[in-house]
């Protein structure tokens, strides 16, 4: 910001300071601070709008409308060119409001006199508690300065406001009334685990306790010293053995960039010279960003707010220690509850104490989520009200089995709980007591156990649940955690890790399988209407041709000498398996020409997931050395029904007759061609489902790692031939689902499902 803007918002607040400490009642504080924005401004109007208790926003003071529409005027959030501001948490500033479709002149008020606008949000603890608006009668360009200006007026005004120094307590406040009923609250699975402990409310809100500065040079010191904390706080983080290496250890070092970010802290700096208090500078300054991302489209993107969140509670905290700080005593069976968090929150904690974390936003790919899991620590996300509807020191039980979380359970449900966690308990005992048992039914059918991998640390699984190998590495991972594309020599290195672990165990590798709900931030995309059935997979790695190669030159760089098994993901038609094929066989001759070492044996394979392929078969088949069903997206596409909307996600079942019948007829072309088929999907990690895998003649079943001992578990007391023969009984039929049959089949047989 320019100095003399400095200046002149430095006297600005030294005015406003000034009326602040008058002995007038609130109401004439304000109007008093509405002429002096007015007159600073330069501006014909200065009005303030009140978010009411019902959502309603007031027209609360004004400098320049109609005294008698003071506390007469109001208007919904949504609603005209005040009511979008405080819908969408973002400013506007227009040269001829008039002009625009969201203006809508309250005429009691005299505004439509008045041709320019601007407006900015008044926050406070990341909600809305009003609208600051200046107005001109002839049509004015604002410029940046006075938008920034503005938003500093209206931080201070949401610090006051909060506090009851400008408006009356009970007027604007949004507040909680006190949580004591048990309740349960929804969401969806982060990362799996089941846990039981007490609420700790972490970081809810920045709440700055003075805005203006006495002495602005002492605030950058302040300012100053508090970042350097900070770096060095998340340079120990990284010297943790917990992420000494792989993903968890990668999203730490992009967290690390985000705070030695230049234009992060040169804006934070600018603040502090408008005469802002260092913790004010970082609150102003953390809105603008996330105001900011909130405009990018990109997930990706978008995601890194809790990271910038992290940051900023972070840097927050070093500057007032007794604020929004983690507390000392801590219980020994934590529950996180936040909005979101960033990765390096979650290593603040004592490990052994952390039990869960509930968040009310959250994403399966988000950088925590990753920590999360590499700590063993359960997730539920996209709880809705959660900061709101959980007291720190509340017992919550989060079943992340059933996507759900107890907030003070009643006894009823802790004795469910307990009977539950028992029974758990007893079921893994018996089910790790399988873990050297082969997976052979009653009548001699021998079954693979495959896990499903796609990060480093899930690698452990492989000796923990003995699996046969690995069915499906999805490669993609390695691309998403991290904020540029990974160096060959960095993929191959990554790779040879995998190989490494599973020893003589089969690895397939499926080649980057992007697109849809799967974004790289340095992949280029233009938006689509329908991303699942878009640009994704492998028809990315053929249209980026240099993208494809390189991944395929790091695979068979690390499989030197040994077996590499390579599967093309959303192949569609024969012609496009050939052409990845054919990318794949110029990389081998690539290696040969340069005197390199490729691997002992090569198998090429696809994921079957395009329902059009299963009707290729015959001419597919003799081509390639194996198949993979992916029966999450071939069961959506068969239905046309998109498994990310809740409301048709389950609307057709995988035990339908026609999904079966699809399942049987790629069975038969597998086994009369002589080629390995196995299935990856959702589907082999559920016992009934697996049970009618088995029956079809599937002898591979690849799955999450933590369904392997219940799979087992189901083939080693099933009879193949019984069920056999009760599905030839069952014909052709019109059910919606055959699922009912097979239950009382597993039932009537003693089958573990």
């Amino acid at each position: 910001m320019k100095r003399d803007a400095a200046a002149q918002s430095r006297q600005l607040l030294s005015d406003f300071r000034t009326i602040m400490q008058s002995a007038e009642p609130p109401e004439v504080r304000l109007a008093e601070v509405v002429r002096l924005v007015a007159r600073n401004m330069v501006a014909e109007v200065c009005s303030v709008y009140i978010r009411r208790a019902d959502g309603a926003l007031e027209l609360f003071e004004t400098e320049g409308l109609r005294r008698e529409a003071v506390r007469i005027t109001r208007m919904e959030a949504g609603v005209g060119l005040v009511g979008h501001v405080a819908e969408t948490s973002l400013p506007v500033r227009l040269r001829d409001a008039r002009s625009s479709p969201a203006f809508e002149p309250r005429p009691e008020t005299g505004e439509d006199a008045y041709m320019s606008f601007m407006g900015v949000p008044i926050l406070y603890a990341d909600r809305v508690l009003g609208v600051l608006v200046v107005q001109n009668v002839s049509a004015r360009d604002y410029q940046d300065e006075e938008q920034e200006a503005l938003e500093m007026l209206a931080l201070v005004f949401g610090q006051m406001i909060a506090s009851g120094a400008l408006v009356p307590p009970e007027t604007a406040a949004e507040s909680v009334a006190g949580n004591s009923r048990p309740t349960r609250l929804a969401g969806r699975s982060l990362a799996d685990g089941f846990a039981k402990g007490h609420a700790v409310l972490h970081a809810p809100h920045i709440t700055v306790r003075q805005t203006v500065a006495d002495d602005p040079e002492e605030e950058l010191v302040r300012l100053d010293n508090a970042i350097r904390d900070v770096h060095d706080q998340i340079d120990e983080m990284l010297a943790q053995p917990a992420i000494a290496a792989g993903e968890s250890r990668t999203v730490m070092e992009a967290f690390r960039l985000f705070a030695h970010d230049p234009g992060w802290q040169r804006r934070m700096r600018e603040a502090v010279d408008t005469g802002l208090t260092a913790e004010a500078a970082v609150k102003r300054t953390h809105d603008q960003t996330r105001a900011r991302f909130r405009r990018i489209p990109d997930p990706y993107i978008r995601a890194r707010l809790a990271d910038m969140d992290d940051l900023a509670n972070r840097l927050f905290n070093r500057l007032n220690a007794d604020v929004n700080a983690l507390e000392h005593d801590l219980p020994d069976d934590v529950v996180l509850v936040a909005r979101d968090m960033g990765p390096a929150e979650l290593l603040d904690f004592d490990e052994t104490k952390l039990r869960a974390v509930i968040l009310e936003q959250g994403s399966v790919g988000s950088h925590m989520s990753i920590v999360a899991r590499a700590l063993d620590i359960p997730v539920i996300g996209g709880c809705t009200g959660a900061t709101d509807r959980i007291n720190s020191g509340d017992l919550v039980i989060v079943d992340g089995d059933h996507e759900q979380v107890f907030v003070r359970p009643d006894q009823d449900v802790i004795d469910a709980f307990g009977e539950t966690e028992a029974m758990q308990q007893e079921v893994q005992a018996r089910r790790r007591a399988l873990r050297d048992v082969e997976a052979v039914t009653r009548d001699g059918m021998k079954v693979e156990l495959y896990c499903n991998a796609g990060l480093l640390l899930d690698l452990r699984h492989l000796d923990e649940t003995a699996a046969d190998g690995i069915g499906l590495y999805r490669t993609e991972l390695h691309y998403m955690v991290r904020s540029r594309l990974p160096r060959m020599q960095e993929q191959a290195a990554y790779y040879k890790h995998v190989l490494d672990a599973a020893g003589d165990r089969p690895v397939i590798f499926r080649t980057l399988d992007v697109g849809s709900d799967k974004l790289l931030p340095y992949l280029k995309r233009d938006p689509e209407p329908n991303p699942a059935m878009g640009w994704r997979a492998v028809r990315i790695s053929l249209d980026q041709e240099a993208l494809f190669r390189m991944q395929l030159r790091a695979l068979l760089s690390a499989a030197e000498g040994r077996e590499l098994r390579v599967m093309f993901p959303m192949i569609a038609d024969v012609a496009e398996f050939e052409a990845a094929r054919a990318v794949l066989l110029r990389e081998v001759e690539w290696a040969k020409a340069r005197g390199r070492a490729g691997p002992a044996i090569l198998k090429v394979g696809v994921m079957l997931e395009v329902p059009a392929l299963v009707w290729r078969l015959p001419a597919l088949l003799p081509r390639v050395d194996f198949v993979s069903i992916g029966s999450n997206d071939l069961m959506q596409f068969m239905y046309a029904a998109d498994r990310g909307n809740p409301r048709v996600a389950t609307r057709y079942d995988t035990l339908s007759p026609g999904f079966v019948s699809s399942l049987r007829r790629i069975s038969e072309q597998c086994q009369q061609h002589h080629v390995e088929f196995s299935i990856c999907g959702e589907m082999a990690s559920q016992p009934l489902e697996a049970m009618v895998l088995v029956a079809l003649g599937f002898r591979r079943l690849s799955m999450r790692p933590n369904a392997i001992g219940a799979v087992k578990e189901m083939i080693l007391s099933l009879d193949t031939n019984a069920l056999r023969q009760e599905m030839s009984r069952m014909g052709e039929r019109n059910e919606g689902s055959l699922r009912p049959m097979f239950e009382a089949f597993a039932a009537q047989h003693g089958v573990k499902t």
